[in-house]
């Protein structure tokens, strides 16, 4: 029998409507994303042409990932979209073919359709590679490839982006539940903190700001000298981009350098835009990525009010100096947690880098290149906008409502 990834039993903390068919509970969709287009629909207005380029993209999605996870060891599969609405792919042995399943990819962030490329895959390994064909489908053999490539090993429901243990770690467990539990405490009082960080007193906002960063820094110092067994996931922040500018690129530094999370740069593809495009990864423990993706949003938001203002104040006409303007606020911002890291140092506060974060981060991604790309240009708006950055104060939600003072990100959009 062919192995199949079925929809049947999705895991994740929001549980769909009754109606939805099939359900969709990503993590790595954005808040306040709009609502996915029917499955009819959107296949409708996939063309022949397009349909075309996205097997051929799956299909260099996959050599990419035989080279950098499977050490090209797999002999090429043939790739083929289903109509299939009660399994995410599959594997064909027979048929030395990868299935996978036409609304997943209509429905689904690009990433969350590579996840499910990498799990079958990982059966074509086990098949074909190790030789193993007398065990169940998701056995010994293939946990043990999923582990060894940080591919998820689940047989049911959409693939998991957060607590994926490290390398070597363990499952769920009592401690994995204890962990949990102080991730939610320590997000509650971080959340009290930005609260306070709304007061009109500059002085007052700046501390809480800075108390909260401290809060963060202290907890992430405690459970690393502790060397508790720690859970680790991903997710995706924004929309895919097909161009990266200079401020998200200084975003997705500031998340790393500050946040306790690694960022890096993911290929996407739009099938139905026929597109390529780059969207931002974090990985990190579940209460680390719920702060840096709060951060992102709140960067982006803040900056983007600030630059109206700059327009209102000096007669700004059009969005001519836009990028160079929002790159000068997350510029400045940067300098600012620059400045606070130091103050943190002198107070005995270092942050070492988390040795099993980067071993998970590495396992994802076994082959990372680092590129330099051109700044914008020192304008004065750059300048404006390096000065308004160095005057941000983090604080709570920007739509945050009563009662929800343990919600780090902003409620999602309606409609």
């Amino acid at each position: 029998m062919p192995e199949q990834l079925s929809l049947n039993g999705l895991r994740g903390a929001e549980r769909p409507p009754e109606t939805a068919a099939p359900p969709v509970d990503s993590p790595s969709t954005a808040a306040g994303a709009p609502a996915p287009e029917p499955p009819r629909q959107a296949a409708a207005r996939l063309s022949a042409e397009l349909e075309a380029a996205l097997v051929r993209e799956l299909m260099a999605a996959y050599q990419s990932l035989n080279y950098t996870h499977f050490r090209r060891k797999l002999r090429s599969a043939s790739i083929e979209l289903s109509d299939a609405t009660s399994r995410l792919g599959r594997w064909i042995s027979e048929a030395r073919a990868i299935e996978i399943s036409r609304p997943l990819v209509l429905e689904q962030p690009w990433p969350v359709v590579i996840e499910v490329l990498k799990h079958e895959m990982a059966h074509q390994y086990v098949h074909e590679v190790l030789g193993v064909t007398d065990e169940a489908a998701h056995g010994p053999a293939f946990r043990d490839v999923c582990a060894r490539l940080g591919i998820d090993a689940t047989a049911a429901g959409m693939p998991a982006a957060v607590g994926i243990p490290a390398a070597g770690g363990g499952g769920a467990s009592a401690a994995g539940g204890a962990a949990d539990a102080a991730d939610a405490r320590i997000l509650d009082r971080i959340a009290r903190l930005l609260a306070l960080a709304e007061s009109p007193n500059a002085h007052e906002a700046q501390a809480a700001m800075g108390a909260a960063q401290r809060l963060m820094l202290k907890y992430n110092l405690d459970v690393a000298k502790a060397r508790a067994a720690r859970q680790y996931g991903y997710r995706h922040l924004g929309e895919p981009s097909g161009r990266v500018g200079e401020s998200e690129r200084i975003v997705g530094g500031i998340l790393g350098k500050h946040f306790f999370v690694e960022a890096i740069w993911v290929p996407v593809y739009v099938p139905l835009e026929g597109k390529r495009g780059s969207v931002l990864e974090i990985c990190g423990t579940p209460a680390n990525l719920e702060m840096a993706a709060y951060v992102h949003a709140f960067l982006h938001h803040t900056a983007e009010q600030l630059w109206r203002e700059h327009k209102r104040t000096h007669g700004v006409k059009g969005n001519k100096d836009r990028r160079t303007y929002l790159a000068g606020v997350m510029l400045g911002f940067l300098e600012k947690l620059n400045t606070e890291r130091k103050a943190s140092a002198e107070q005995g506060l270092v942050w070492v880098r988390d040795a099993d974060l980067d071993s998970y981060y590495r396992t994802r991604h076994p082959h990372v290149q680092h590129l330099r790309h051109a700044g914008n240009q020192r304008t004065a708006a750059h300048a404006h906008g390096r000065e308004a950055g160095r005057k941000i104060i983090l604080h709570r939600p920007m739509q945050g409502e009563t009662g929800d003072r343990g919600r780090l990100l902003p409620p999602s959009k309606k409609g």
